[in-house]
């Protein structure tokens, strides 16, 4: 599976976002799809994730109300919205896929990082 993340950039605080990530290759071996981001200096954590089946959907409590990832199983694109941005979401984003259906999110597979910056 090759995963091919875009949409960052710089944007003024407040404003808004859209992330995608296409995927290709044996997708259909791939349960859930999550961003996570990696601000300098700190680990990389989880933002959020959706199930590639039924759409459920998870997010870390602080971008909860203010992100919303979303995917097109057709497009095989996963998105991930961000609106009311704010300087603490600059970081750079990943997507990934997990082969598992529960437990922790753990990516068996990776896309290459965005950078987003919120400028205050």
């Amino acid at each position: 599976v090759q995963l091919q993340a875009s949409g960052g950039g710089l944007v003024q605080a407040g404003g808004s976002l859209r992330l995608s990530c296409a995927a290709s290759g044996s997708t259909s071996s791939t349960y859930r799809l999550g961003w996570f981001r990696q601000a300098i200096g700190k680990a990389r954590k989880s933002v959020a994730t959706i199930t590639r089946n039924d759409g459920t959907t998870w997010y870390v409590d602080s971008v909860k109300g203010r992100f919303t990832i979303s995917r097109d199983n057709a497009k095989n694109t996963m998105y991930l919205q961000m609106n009311s941005l704010e300087p603490v979401d600059t970081a750079v984003y990943y997507c990934g896929a997990d082969r598992r259906i529960t437990g922790t999110f753990r990516p068996d597979y990776w896309g290459q990082g965005t950078l987003v910056t919120v400028s205050s």
